[in-house]
Protein backbone atom coordinates (compact mmCIF):
# COMPACT_ATOMS: atom_id res chain seq x y z
CA UNK A 1 0.00 0.00 0.00
CA UNK A 2 2.62 2.60 -1.15
CA UNK A 3 1.33 6.67 -1.22
CA UNK A 4 1.89 8.95 -3.59
CA UNK A 5 4.65 11.09 -3.07
CA UNK A 6 4.78 14.88 -2.52
CA UNK A 7 4.24 17.19 -5.38
CA UNK A 8 7.41 18.47 -4.86
CA UNK A 9 9.68 15.11 -4.58
CA UNK A 10 11.27 14.56 -7.45
CA UNK A 11 9.40 11.34 -8.36
CA UNK A 12 6.89 13.59 -9.25
CA UNK A 13 8.53 16.07 -11.05
CA UNK A 14 6.80 16.88 -14.34
CA UNK A 15 8.18 15.98 -17.69
CA UNK A 16 6.53 17.70 -21.24
CA UNK A 17 6.66 13.60 -22.67
CA UNK A 18 5.14 11.84 -19.58
CA UNK A 19 2.44 14.52 -18.98
CA UNK A 20 1.63 15.25 -22.68
CA UNK A 21 1.17 11.72 -23.54
CA UNK A 22 -0.79 11.11 -20.41
CA UNK A 23 -3.26 13.83 -21.34
CA UNK A 24 -3.20 12.29 -24.63
CA UNK A 25 -2.11 15.31 -26.40
CA UNK A 26 1.45 15.64 -27.38
CA UNK A 27 3.25 19.21 -27.95
CA UNK A 28 1.90 21.35 -30.81
CA UNK A 29 5.49 22.00 -31.97
CA UNK A 30 4.84 25.24 -34.86
CA UNK A 31 7.40 27.10 -36.96
CA UNK A 32 10.94 25.73 -37.54
CA UNK A 33 11.80 23.83 -34.77
CA UNK A 34 14.75 21.89 -36.58
CA UNK A 35 16.83 21.69 -33.35
CA UNK A 36 14.10 21.90 -30.62
CA UNK A 37 14.68 19.41 -27.37
CA UNK A 38 12.41 19.03 -24.67
CA UNK A 39 14.50 17.26 -21.89
CA UNK A 40 13.30 16.33 -18.07
CA UNK A 41 14.33 18.16 -15.21
CA UNK A 42 16.20 21.66 -14.46
CA UNK A 43 19.93 21.99 -15.56
CA UNK A 44 22.31 22.21 -12.67
CA UNK A 45 25.67 23.63 -15.04
CA UNK A 46 25.76 26.80 -16.75
CA UNK A 47 25.82 26.41 -20.57
CA UNK A 48 29.96 26.63 -22.07
CA UNK A 49 30.24 30.95 -22.73
CA UNK A 50 32.33 30.70 -25.43
CA UNK A 51 31.79 29.87 -29.45
CA UNK A 52 32.14 25.98 -30.54
CA UNK A 53 31.81 23.64 -33.04
CA UNK A 54 28.50 23.24 -34.76
CA UNK A 55 26.71 19.53 -35.70
CA UNK A 56 27.77 20.64 -39.56
CA UNK A 57 31.67 21.19 -38.49
CA UNK A 58 31.57 18.17 -36.45
CA UNK A 59 29.99 16.28 -40.13
CA UNK A 60 32.39 17.66 -42.41
CA UNK A 61 35.23 16.90 -40.75
CA UNK A 62 34.00 13.34 -40.02
CA UNK A 63 33.92 12.87 -43.57
CA UNK A 64 37.91 14.18 -43.79
CA UNK A 65 39.03 12.45 -41.34
CA UNK A 66 37.54 9.46 -42.77
CA UNK A 67 38.76 9.70 -46.26
CA UNK A 68 42.60 10.53 -45.12
CA UNK A 69 42.74 7.43 -42.79
CA UNK A 70 41.21 5.49 -45.62
CA UNK A 71 43.76 7.36 -48.00
CA UNK A 72 46.37 6.02 -46.06
CA UNK A 73 45.43 2.77 -45.39
CA UNK A 74 44.31 1.97 -48.89
CA UNK A 75 47.21 4.07 -50.73
CA UNK A 76 44.45 5.39 -53.11
CA UNK A 77 45.86 9.07 -53.92
CA UNK A 78 42.13 10.11 -55.36
CA UNK A 79 40.89 9.62 -51.42
CA UNK A 80 42.45 12.95 -50.73
CA UNK A 81 40.27 14.71 -52.60
CA UNK A 82 37.21 13.58 -50.48
CA UNK A 83 39.10 14.66 -47.70
CA UNK A 84 40.39 18.32 -49.08
CA UNK A 85 36.38 18.89 -50.14
CA UNK A 86 34.97 19.15 -46.37
CA UNK A 87 37.73 21.58 -45.93
CA UNK A 88 37.23 23.75 -48.82
CA UNK A 89 33.68 23.94 -47.57
CA UNK A 90 34.78 24.76 -43.44
CA UNK A 91 37.27 27.44 -45.09
CA UNK A 92 34.26 29.20 -47.76
CA UNK A 93 32.02 29.09 -44.75
CA UNK A 94 34.46 30.57 -41.86
CA UNK A 95 31.73 33.34 -39.53
CA UNK A 96 34.90 35.37 -40.22
CA UNK A 97 33.93 38.95 -38.75
CA UNK A 98 30.16 38.89 -38.89
CA UNK A 99 29.60 35.95 -35.97
CA UNK A 100 28.56 38.10 -33.01
CA UNK A 101 30.55 38.75 -29.68
CA UNK A 102 27.55 39.40 -27.58
CA UNK A 103 25.03 37.42 -26.89
CA UNK A 104 22.06 37.67 -24.08
CA UNK A 105 18.24 36.66 -23.89
CA UNK A 106 15.35 37.82 -21.98
CA UNK A 107 11.85 36.57 -21.72
CA UNK A 108 8.43 37.97 -20.98
CA UNK A 109 5.44 35.48 -19.42
CA UNK A 110 1.85 36.78 -19.38
CA UNK A 111 0.43 36.41 -17.20
CA UNK A 112 1.96 35.98 -14.21
CA UNK A 113 -0.95 35.22 -11.86
CA UNK A 114 -3.68 33.07 -13.30
CA UNK A 115 -5.96 30.19 -12.22
CA UNK A 116 -5.74 26.51 -13.01
CA UNK A 117 -5.33 25.36 -16.47
CA UNK A 118 -5.06 29.08 -17.89
CA UNK A 119 -2.63 29.33 -20.58
CA UNK A 120 0.83 31.21 -19.77
CA UNK A 121 2.00 32.71 -23.29
CA UNK A 122 5.87 32.92 -22.72
CA UNK A 123 7.90 35.03 -25.59
CA UNK A 124 11.80 34.53 -25.52
CA UNK A 125 13.97 37.15 -27.25
CA UNK A 126 17.54 36.11 -28.10
CA UNK A 127 19.81 39.47 -28.41
CA UNK A 128 22.68 39.64 -30.82
CA UNK A 129 25.16 42.24 -32.46
CA UNK A 130 26.52 40.29 -35.66
CA UNK A 131 25.07 37.94 -38.01
CA UNK A 132 23.53 34.84 -37.45
CA UNK A 133 21.49 31.52 -38.86
CA UNK A 134 18.97 29.11 -36.89
CA UNK A 135 18.22 28.84 -33.45
CA UNK A 136 17.67 25.53 -31.49
CA UNK A 137 16.22 25.88 -28.31
CA UNK A 138 16.25 23.11 -25.25
CA UNK A 139 13.46 23.22 -22.89
CA UNK A 140 13.66 22.51 -19.12
CA UNK A 141 10.23 22.73 -17.62
CA UNK A 142 9.65 23.10 -13.83
CA UNK A 143 7.38 20.59 -11.85
CA UNK A 144 3.95 21.24 -12.43
CA UNK A 145 4.08 23.15 -15.77
CA UNK A 146 3.15 21.28 -19.39
CA UNK A 147 3.83 22.54 -22.59
CA UNK A 148 1.25 23.12 -24.88
CA UNK A 149 2.93 25.10 -27.46
CA UNK A 150 6.76 25.99 -29.15
CA UNK A 151 7.19 27.83 -31.80
CA UNK A 152 11.06 29.31 -33.27
CA UNK A 153 11.10 32.18 -34.50
CA UNK A 154 14.33 34.24 -36.22
CA UNK A 155 14.62 36.26 -33.05
CA UNK A 156 13.24 34.05 -30.08
CA UNK A 157 11.19 31.06 -29.38
CA UNK A 158 7.23 31.47 -28.25
CA UNK A 159 6.13 29.05 -25.69
CA UNK A 160 2.45 28.61 -24.33
CA UNK A 161 2.79 26.58 -21.11
CA UNK A 162 0.22 25.86 -18.59
CA UNK A 163 -0.31 24.23 -14.28
CA UNK A 164 -3.17 22.18 -13.96
CA UNK A 165 -3.06 22.65 -10.06
CA UNK A 166 -2.34 25.50 -7.79
CA UNK A 167 0.91 26.72 -6.52
CA UNK A 168 3.98 29.27 -7.30
CA UNK A 169 5.47 27.26 -9.81
CA UNK A 170 9.10 27.85 -12.02
CA UNK A 171 7.74 27.90 -15.34
CA UNK A 172 11.79 26.60 -16.57
CA UNK A 173 14.66 27.70 -18.07
CA UNK A 174 15.64 27.35 -21.67
CA UNK A 175 18.83 27.24 -23.41
CA UNK A 176 19.37 28.32 -27.01
CA UNK A 177 22.13 27.75 -29.01
CA UNK A 178 22.68 30.58 -31.77
CA UNK A 179 24.43 29.59 -34.64
CA UNK A 180 26.59 31.47 -36.69
CA UNK A 181 25.39 32.40 -40.45
CA UNK A 182 27.11 29.76 -42.21
CA UNK A 183 26.32 27.22 -39.04
CA UNK A 184 29.64 26.03 -38.09
CA UNK A 185 29.65 27.41 -34.99
CA UNK A 186 27.19 27.54 -32.10
CA UNK A 187 26.87 29.16 -28.87
CA UNK A 188 24.41 28.91 -25.72
CA UNK A 189 22.51 31.55 -23.67
CA UNK A 190 20.63 30.40 -21.21
CA UNK A 191 17.42 32.28 -19.64
CA UNK A 192 15.33 31.24 -16.32
CA UNK A 193 11.80 31.61 -17.19
CA UNK A 194 10.67 32.60 -14.17
CA UNK A 195 7.70 31.91 -11.57
CA UNK A 196 4.05 31.92 -12.36
CA UNK A 197 1.26 32.60 -9.58
CA UNK A 198 -1.49 29.59 -10.10
CA UNK A 199 -4.43 30.26 -7.94
CA UNK A 200 -7.05 27.35 -7.61
CA UNK A 201 -10.54 27.26 -9.29
CA UNK A 202 -12.64 28.19 -5.83
CA UNK A 203 -15.57 25.10 -5.67
CA UNK A 204 -19.26 26.61 -5.75
CA UNK A 205 -20.46 27.18 -2.48
CA UNK A 206 -22.92 30.17 -1.28
CA UNK A 207 -24.38 29.05 2.26
CA UNK A 208 -22.47 30.73 4.92
CA UNK A 209 -23.77 29.07 8.53
CA UNK A 210 -22.92 31.44 11.16
CA UNK A 211 -22.73 31.13 14.87
CA UNK A 212 -25.18 32.24 18.08
CA UNK A 213 -22.59 35.07 18.81
CA UNK A 214 -21.88 37.72 16.18
CA UNK A 215 -19.53 40.85 16.41
CA UNK A 216 -21.57 43.90 16.70
CA UNK A 217 -20.88 44.99 13.50
CA UNK A 218 -23.35 45.52 10.58
CA UNK A 219 -23.37 42.97 7.83
CA UNK A 220 -25.98 40.81 6.17
CA UNK A 221 -26.99 38.18 8.92
CA UNK A 222 -29.93 38.08 9.91
CA UNK A 223 -29.60 37.47 13.97
CA UNK A 224 -32.49 36.60 16.79
CA UNK A 225 -32.23 40.21 18.19
CA UNK A 226 -34.02 43.22 17.38
CA UNK A 227 -32.53 45.81 16.30
CA UNK A 228 -31.91 47.79 12.64
CA UNK A 229 -32.62 45.05 9.81
CA UNK A 230 -34.85 44.39 7.16
CA UNK A 231 -36.76 41.42 8.04
CA UNK A 232 -39.76 41.78 10.60
CA UNK A 233 -40.28 39.61 13.55
CA UNK A 234 -42.91 40.82 15.28
CA UNK A 235 -45.24 44.07 16.33
CA UNK A 236 -44.85 46.17 19.68
CA UNK A 237 -46.78 48.89 21.35
CA UNK A 238 -45.23 52.52 20.19
CA UNK A 239 -43.44 54.49 22.02
CA UNK A 240 -42.98 58.57 21.58
CA UNK A 241 -40.57 59.40 19.76
CA UNK A 242 -40.69 55.87 17.05
CA UNK A 243 -40.49 57.15 13.12
CA UNK A 244 -44.44 56.55 11.76
CA UNK A 245 -42.83 54.84 8.62
CA UNK A 246 -42.49 51.90 11.52
CA UNK A 247 -46.43 51.84 12.25
CA UNK A 248 -47.88 48.26 11.47
CA UNK A 249 -51.35 49.57 9.80
CA UNK A 250 -53.27 46.33 9.84
CA UNK A 251 -52.62 45.88 13.94
CA UNK A 252 -53.25 49.60 14.82
CA UNK A 253 -56.56 48.75 13.16
CA UNK A 254 -57.29 45.86 14.79
CA UNK A 255 -56.48 46.50 18.51
CA UNK A 256 -57.24 50.54 18.06
CA UNK A 257 -53.30 51.61 19.44
CA UNK A 258 -50.60 52.18 17.51
CA UNK A 259 -47.96 49.52 16.90
CA UNK A 260 -44.65 49.22 15.59
CA UNK A 261 -42.63 46.72 13.79
CA UNK A 262 -40.24 44.76 14.94
CA UNK A 263 -36.94 44.35 12.83
CA UNK A 264 -33.88 41.39 13.62
CA UNK A 265 -30.59 43.14 14.17
CA UNK A 266 -28.30 42.39 11.64
CA UNK A 267 -24.44 41.51 11.75
CA UNK A 268 -21.80 40.89 10.03
CA UNK A 269 -19.85 37.15 10.65
CA UNK A 270 -15.84 36.69 11.33
CA UNK A 271 -14.38 33.57 9.99
CA UNK A 272 -11.26 31.81 9.89
CA UNK A 273 -10.02 28.97 7.55
CA UNK A 274 -7.90 25.98 9.08
CA UNK A 275 -6.17 24.43 6.38
CA UNK A 276 -4.82 20.78 7.29
CA UNK A 277 -1.50 20.84 5.45
CA UNK A 278 0.48 18.25 7.25
CA UNK A 279 -0.39 15.32 4.60
CA UNK A 280 -0.77 15.28 0.72
CA UNK A 281 -2.25 12.22 -0.59
CA UNK A 282 -3.87 11.44 -3.93
CA UNK A 283 -6.55 9.02 -4.86
CA UNK A 284 -5.84 5.63 -6.57
CA UNK A 285 -8.42 6.11 -8.41
CA UNK A 286 -9.32 9.77 -9.10
CA UNK A 287 -5.55 10.89 -8.91
CA UNK A 288 -6.71 13.72 -6.99
CA UNK A 289 -5.18 15.44 -4.71
CA UNK A 290 -6.11 15.69 -0.87
CA UNK A 291 -4.17 19.26 -1.08
CA UNK A 292 -5.60 20.45 -4.07
CA UNK A 293 -9.26 19.85 -2.69
CA UNK A 294 -8.72 21.44 0.43
CA UNK A 295 -7.29 24.46 -1.22
CA UNK A 296 -10.42 24.58 -3.56
CA UNK A 297 -12.94 24.25 -0.89
CA UNK A 298 -11.37 26.46 1.33
CA UNK A 299 -11.15 29.66 -1.58
CA UNK A 300 -15.00 28.48 -2.13
CA UNK A 301 -15.95 28.91 1.10
CA UNK A 302 -13.78 32.04 1.55
CA UNK A 303 -15.36 33.79 -1.43
CA UNK A 304 -18.92 33.05 -0.01
CA UNK A 305 -18.43 35.07 2.97
CA UNK A 306 -16.48 37.75 1.19
CA UNK A 307 -19.69 38.27 -1.13
CA UNK A 308 -21.44 39.43 2.28
CA UNK A 309 -18.63 41.57 3.41
CA UNK A 310 -17.91 39.00 6.69
CA UNK A 311 -14.24 38.91 7.55
CA UNK A 312 -12.54 36.01 6.99
CA UNK A 313 -8.51 34.94 7.90
CA UNK A 314 -6.64 31.90 7.20
CA UNK A 315 -4.46 29.61 9.27
CA UNK A 316 -2.23 26.71 7.03
CA UNK A 317 -0.79 24.08 10.04
CA UNK A 318 2.06 22.10 7.90
CA UNK A 319 5.91 22.08 7.59
CA UNK A 320 5.27 26.13 8.59
CA UNK A 321 2.77 27.98 10.32
CA UNK A 322 1.51 30.64 8.20
CA UNK A 323 -1.41 32.80 8.98
CA UNK A 324 -3.44 35.57 7.80
CA UNK A 325 -5.13 38.41 9.76
CA UNK A 326 -9.10 38.66 9.37
CA UNK A 327 -10.21 40.38 6.95
CA UNK A 328 -12.75 42.11 4.01
CA UNK A 329 -12.69 42.55 0.63
CA UNK A 330 -12.30 40.99 -2.85
CA UNK A 331 -8.11 41.80 -1.77
CA UNK A 332 -8.47 39.85 1.37
CA UNK A 333 -9.63 36.36 -1.16
CA UNK A 334 -5.91 37.01 -3.11
CA UNK A 335 -3.69 37.91 0.35
CA UNK A 336 -4.67 34.16 1.63
CA UNK A 337 -4.63 32.02 -1.42
CA UNK A 338 -0.83 33.98 -2.04
CA UNK A 339 -0.08 33.40 2.11
CA UNK A 340 -0.26 29.12 0.69
CA UNK A 341 0.49 29.17 -2.47
CA UNK A 342 3.86 27.71 -1.44
CA UNK A 343 2.63 25.37 1.28
CA UNK A 344 3.89 22.25 -1.47
CA UNK A 345 7.64 23.08 -0.81
CA UNK A 346 6.65 22.78 2.81
CA UNK A 347 8.83 19.49 4.53
CA UNK A 348 6.34 18.25 7.59
CA UNK A 349 8.41 16.42 10.11
CA UNK A 350 6.75 12.88 11.13
CA UNK A 351 5.84 13.08 14.53
CA UNK A 352 6.77 16.94 15.21
CA UNK A 353 4.50 18.77 17.88
CA UNK A 354 2.03 21.35 15.94
CA UNK A 355 3.20 24.99 16.65
CA UNK A 356 1.13 26.83 18.69
CA UNK A 357 -1.69 28.89 17.21
CA UNK A 358 -1.31 32.83 17.60
CA UNK A 359 -3.85 34.14 19.40
CA UNK A 360 -4.59 37.41 17.26
CA UNK A 361 -5.41 34.63 14.57
CA UNK A 362 -8.69 34.03 16.07
CA UNK A 363 -10.71 36.63 16.84
CA UNK A 364 -13.35 35.99 19.71
CA UNK A 365 -16.40 34.16 18.45
CA UNK A 366 -15.44 33.70 15.07
CA UNK A 367 -16.54 30.27 13.29
CA UNK A 368 -13.29 28.79 12.60
CA UNK A 369 -13.75 26.33 9.54
CA UNK A 370 -11.16 23.10 9.79
CA UNK A 371 -10.55 21.56 6.12
CA UNK A 372 -8.77 18.08 6.62
CA UNK A 373 -8.65 14.55 5.34
CA UNK A 374 -8.30 13.40 8.91
CA UNK A 375 -5.27 11.36 8.31
CA UNK A 376 -3.06 12.89 10.85
CA UNK A 377 -3.84 12.48 14.46
CA UNK A 378 -2.09 16.24 15.25
CA UNK A 379 -4.69 17.47 13.47
CA UNK A 380 -6.67 16.90 16.51
CA UNK A 381 -3.72 18.69 19.13
CA UNK A 382 -5.06 21.57 16.57
CA UNK A 383 -8.66 21.49 17.10
CA UNK A 384 -8.38 21.18 20.44
CA UNK A 385 -6.39 24.49 20.59
CA UNK A 386 -9.24 25.65 18.78
CA UNK A 387 -11.77 24.49 21.82
CA UNK A 388 -9.57 25.61 24.24
CA UNK A 389 -10.00 29.23 23.11
CA UNK A 390 -13.97 29.52 22.94
CA UNK A 391 -14.14 29.39 19.34
CA UNK A 392 -17.34 27.86 17.74
CA UNK A 393 -15.72 25.00 14.76
CA UNK A 394 -16.55 23.48 12.14
CA UNK A 395 -14.65 20.26 10.84
CA UNK A 396 -15.13 19.64 7.23
CA UNK A 397 -13.54 16.47 6.13
CA UNK A 398 -12.31 16.48 2.67
CA UNK A 399 -11.82 12.59 1.82
CA UNK A 400 -8.06 11.70 0.68
CA UNK A 401 -8.70 8.75 -1.58
CA UNK A 402 -8.88 5.34 -0.37
CA UNK A 403 -5.16 3.47 -0.45
CA UNK A 404 -4.08 1.29 -3.38
CA UNK A 405 -4.97 -2.01 -1.80
CA UNK A 406 -4.41 -5.18 -4.19
CA UNK A 407 -7.63 -7.47 -4.26
CA UNK A 408 -6.46 -10.78 -3.13
CA UNK A 409 -3.90 -9.37 -0.54
CA UNK A 410 -4.69 -10.29 3.16
CA UNK A 411 -1.83 -7.20 4.27
CA UNK A 412 -3.18 -4.96 1.75
CA UNK A 413 -6.98 -5.96 3.03
CA UNK A 414 -6.20 -5.65 6.70
CA UNK A 415 -4.74 -2.13 6.51
CA UNK A 416 -7.26 -1.00 4.36
CA UNK A 417 -9.74 -2.02 7.17
CA UNK A 418 -7.13 -0.81 9.66
CA UNK A 419 -7.45 2.92 7.23
CA UNK A 420 -11.49 3.22 7.86
CA UNK A 421 -11.53 2.23 11.63
CA UNK A 422 -8.60 4.81 12.27
CA UNK A 423 -10.66 7.71 10.36
CA UNK A 424 -13.76 6.36 12.08
CA UNK A 425 -12.45 6.78 15.34
CA UNK A 426 -11.11 10.06 14.72
CA UNK A 427 -14.74 11.34 12.89
CA UNK A 428 -16.34 9.94 16.42
CA UNK A 429 -13.83 11.91 18.94
CA UNK A 430 -14.40 15.02 17.18
CA UNK A 431 -18.40 14.54 17.33
CA UNK A 432 -17.87 13.73 20.92
CA UNK A 433 -16.48 16.70 21.64
CA UNK A 434 -19.02 18.95 20.22
CA UNK A 435 -17.53 19.43 16.86
CA UNK A 436 -19.89 18.77 13.74
CA UNK A 437 -18.12 16.95 11.13
CA UNK A 438 -19.19 17.79 7.33
CA UNK A 439 -18.22 15.31 4.79
CA UNK A 440 -17.54 17.73 1.07
CA UNK A 441 -17.32 15.02 -1.76
CA UNK A 442 -14.91 16.49 -4.43
CA UNK A 443 -16.37 17.64 -7.90
CA UNK A 444 -19.58 18.50 -5.68
CA UNK A 445 -20.73 22.21 -4.52
CA UNK A 446 -20.10 22.86 -0.95
CA UNK A 447 -23.13 23.70 0.23
CA UNK A 448 -24.44 20.05 0.11
CA UNK A 449 -21.69 19.52 2.95
CA UNK A 450 -22.72 22.68 4.88
CA UNK A 451 -26.85 22.35 4.54
CA UNK A 452 -27.53 20.35 7.33
CA UNK A 453 -25.12 23.37 9.38
CA UNK A 454 -28.02 25.86 8.86
CA UNK A 455 -30.51 23.47 10.90
CA UNK A 456 -28.04 23.47 14.21
CA UNK A 457 -27.21 25.34 16.47
CA UNK A 458 -23.14 26.45 16.17
CA UNK A 459 -21.62 26.90 19.59
CA UNK A 460 -18.29 27.13 21.07
CA UNK A 461 -16.43 26.41 24.34
CA UNK A 462 -16.50 28.37 27.21
CA UNK A 463 -13.43 29.89 27.49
Amino acid sequence: MNRAPHPGESATRSTVRSTAGAAGARPVVVGRPVGARLVDGLPSSPPPPHWRAGEQTLRLLTVATAAAVAALLTGHAWLLALAAGPAVLLALAAPGRTRPTELSADSTAEPRRCFEGEPVTVHVTVRHDGRTGRLDPTLALGPGVTLDALSVTATGVDLVVHADSWGRWQLGVIDVDVHDAGGLTRRTVRNDLGTVDVFPVPSAAHLTPIPVRLPERIGEHTTAHEGTGTEVIGVRPHVPGERQRRIHWPSTTRRDAVQINQFTAERAADAVVLLDTLADFRDATTGLRSLDETLRAATGLTRSYLRRHDRIGLVAVGGTLRWLNAGSGDRQFYRMVESVLEVRQDRPQRGAAVPRIPLPVLPGHALVYAFTPLADQRILDVLGQVRERGNPLVVVEVPAGEPAARPDDETDALALRLWHAEREAMRSTLRGRGIPVARHTPGETLDLALAPLLRRTITGAAR
